[in-house]
């Protein structure tokens, strides 16, 4: 009998891509937890266990988390205010414990540690220190910041011909989310009992001076890197509407990079699943029509 796996935040993007990938190998028992269990009905319908899980009622996780053997811990969204997420990850993980589960895969972030000036960077390593002392087993997976998140800034960037952003002459060693999510399956389903940190990258980490050139070449069209102060930029954004902890959050990143933070590029995705990690050319190529679309006002 295979051994039983669960995936939290089954309803989030991340979180059903695993759930996806899993059933396609035929991967389970499978047990999957969110806060909303009507809208999985249709993971329920192939095999799949759903169960209600809030991170918040630190009383139900054990029973949400019952008969898994390895569980797959996406970190939560719960980012309006301090401690609240690092509170919720410590309930799962003492749940996981009193559950019986043996390993935990957490999605975690590129160098975490105090030297991070990202906003949520504390949140990570908290839960990292904490599965280091819980004797549960564990396989942390640094993601890298997800090329995903690039079709914003480079469509505005192709419109007016620049790409602006706090972020020096630094790299990033940007992932896609599918193979973020491939990683995952990976872990979650491998024999691997003891615990270790694998940094979850792209094969190549990318400068934003690089990136317009990749998107120039990909798209034909013009684009100059402009650097800009942190202070100038997050300001910037909040002039644009954006709520100021969000701002924040963002210009983080972007000084985060500057400092070196996120230059992190590793063979890790291809070695837990034998397929390499997809590279920034190859991916703003597949998305070109998507890129040259109109921006909105």
């Amino acid at each position: 009998m295979s051994q039983p796996l669960l995936v939290t935040g089954a309803n989030g993007q991340l979180g059903r891509r695993v759930v996806d990938l899993l059933l396609a190998q035929g991967a389970g028992p499978l047990i999957v937890t969110t806060r909303h269990p009507e809208k999985l009905g249709e993971l329920r319908a192939r095999g799949v266990e759903v169960r209600r899980a809030d991170f918040d009622a630190p009383a139900s996780l054990a029973e949400a988390f019952a008969g898994a053997a390895r569980l797959l811990l996406i970190s939560t969204d719960a980012l309006d205010r301090p401690g609240r997420r690092i509170a919720q990850h410590l309930s799962a993980l003492e749940a996981a414990a009193k559950a019986g589960v043996r390993h935990v895969v957490y999605t975690s972030l590129t160098n975490p540690g105090p030297g991070s000036p990202i906003t949520i960077a504390p949140d990570h390593q908290a839960t990292e220190d904490a599965l280091a002392e819980s004797g549960l087993g564990a396989t942390v997976l640094r993601n890298n910041l997800y090329t995903d998140f690039l079709m914003a800034s480079l469509r505005r960037a192709l419109a007016t011909g620049q790409l602006v952003a706090a972020a020096g002459d630094g790299k990033v060693g940007y992932v896609t989310r599918e193979d973020c999510a491939r990683a995952a399956a990976a872990a979650l389903t491998a024999d691997f009992d003891g615990q270790r940190v694998l940094d979850i990258t792209g094969p190549a980490a990318v400068s934003q001076r690089e990136l317009a050139q990749i998107a120039s070449a990909v798209t034909g069209k013009s684009i100059d890197y402009v650097p800009v102060p942190r202070d100038a930029l997050e300001q910037g954004m909040q002039k644009a509407g954006m709520p100021p902890a969000i701002a924040e959050l963002l210009a983080s990143f972007d000084e985060a990079i500057a400092r070196g933070t996120l230059d992190v590029a590793t063979r890790a995705v291809e070695e837990l699943t034998g397929k390499p990690a997809e590279d920034m050319r190859s991916y703003l190529a597949r998305h070109r029509a998507a890129l040259l679309a109109p921006v909105e006002a």
